[in-house]
């Protein structure tokens, strides 16, 4: 099937071609028709599926055949968790609907809201927002909701990992009774469903690209070794292989910090993207990844949702996640746009455990690498020490703090004039 089958109009087709693409991926196939006809839709897609053009081509093509007269309102609302996904969004908005007359912004936490006031200011067609910076300005009165058409909820099982459940349910209680409502999330665990049902009236559902599984075309291999060597190791296979793009996985911010910086000390030139990071330092390290002014981006679970490069050629899971939906969403980073992909993981003896969950969702054996010059010597799991706490006579004592008659006379000997204590005394 061709896009042109799907009863898309041409301002948006050309755009389309112009982006590259002819041919539209299932979900996309599968959901734009149900939304161009006004359904509400319950989609379940994991990352690389092409999520993102399956609802924002229709949405796009909605609002341009009724146009709205007078000042723009915000008539379409795209609520997503993270920054980076926002922009993502919000550059696809652009780029298919670039023949367009409508017009859309990103608004997130984490930058001056006063750029993004005045833009609200002006009128907006859509809106793509994350919930905490949303909910703050519609607080302070500058976005009203109550000309919303259309409401995406995308990556709800990311909301809820972040903890933005009860922001996302205050939300929908300001929203209009009348709307279509588009909600998306990599996977369908009861509490998702759950939500998806105050939401969503006789939705229809398309699910695509189950999280079990991996795409074909992604080769993976696994390295056993202790967690003392995943530096060198690490530091070995860039070395060895000749990708430009690649993208490692750590389970913490601290651990993504400590593995950029090992890399740019030893010459790999490397960056870190996390939750901790300002959104000027992300948008910049992630700009520079793309344009391949760096060839590593260190990345947490978390910041890496937005991220979305076609050549990406390599991801290496430095540490296992314990989560294993979350390894098929890592390595599905990777063999997009029909490209090859490689996923390296290296798997430590306190991940064995991690890895064999992996295994057993993904219903297949990941090929093990043994002539490596780093095997595993350590099988058992290590417990941090605890520190003691000294005998009673061996602790610090600290000083009793001075009174204020101290305070004062230590002044006066100084021959300081001082008003120490005259609330005390009067």
């Amino acid at each position: 099937m061709y896009f042109n089958e799907l009863n898309i109009i041409q301002p948006i087709l050309q755009a389309i071609e112009e982006e590259g693409y002819k041919t539209p991926t299932p979900i996309q196939e599968q959901a734009i028709p149900l939304v161009l006809e006004g359904h509400d839709l319950l989609g379940c897609a994991q990352t690389g599926t092409g999520k993102t053009a399956a609802f924002s081509i229709p949405i796009l093509q909605k609002l341009n055949d009724h146009s709205f007269q007078g000042k723009r309102k915000i008539r379409a609302l795209i609520l997503t968790p993270t920054r980076e996904l926002a922009i993502q969004i919000g550059e696809s908005l652009n780029a298919y609907g670039r023949n367009l007359k409508l017009k859309s912004t990103v608004i997130f936490g984490g930058v001056n809201q006063n750029p993004q006031v005045n833009v609200l200011q002006s009128g907006v067609d859509i809106l793509v927002a994350t919930p905490g910076r949303l909910l703050d300005l519609m607080t302070q009165g500058y976005i009203s909701l109550r000309d919303l058409e259309i409401f995406v909820l995308d990556e709800a099982d990311r909301m809820l990992d972040m903890g933005f459940i009860h922001d996302v349910r205050k939300l929908i209680r300001s929203l209009p009774d009348e709307r279509q409502n588009l909600f998306f999330s990599a996977t369908m665990a009861p509490e998702i469903l759950q939500l998806a049902g105050t939401i969503l009236q006789d939705p229809k559902r398309v699910e695509v690209t189950p999280v079990s599984s991996t795409a074909e075309i992604i080769g993976q291999t696994i390295y056993f070794l202790d967690k003392n060597n995943k530096p060198n190791l690490l530091f070995d296979v860039l070395q060895e292989q000749t990708a430009q793009s690649v993208l490692v996985f750590t389970r913490t911010k601290h651990g993504a910090d400590k593995v950029a910086k090992y890399l740019v000390k030893n010459g790999i030139k490397s960056d870190a993207i996390h939750g901790n990071k300002s959104q000027n330092h992300r948008q910049r390290s992630l700009n520079n990844f793309k344009d391949k002014t760096i060839r590593v981006l260190v990345a947490t679970d978390i910041a890496a949702r937005g991220i979305d490069v076609e050549e990406m050629e390599l991801v290496i899971n430095y540490e296992l996640p314990n989560i294993p939906e979350t390894y098929v969403h890592r390595i599905g980073r990777t063999g997009r746009a029909g490209n090859i992909g490689n996923a390296i993981s290296f798997c430590d003896f306190e991940e064995k455990a991690y890895l064999k969950d992996i295994e057993k969702l993904t219903k297949q054996s990941i090929p093990v690498v043994d002539n490596h010059p780093y095997p595993m010597e350590v099988f058992e799991i290590i417990k941090k020490e605890r520190q003691q706490r000294p005998p009673k006579n061996e602790r610090h004592v600290s000083k009793p703090k001075p009174s204020v008659e101290q305070k004062v006379g230590a002044a006066k000997k100084k021959g300081k004039k001082t008003w120490f204590g005259k609330r005390d005394r009067y």
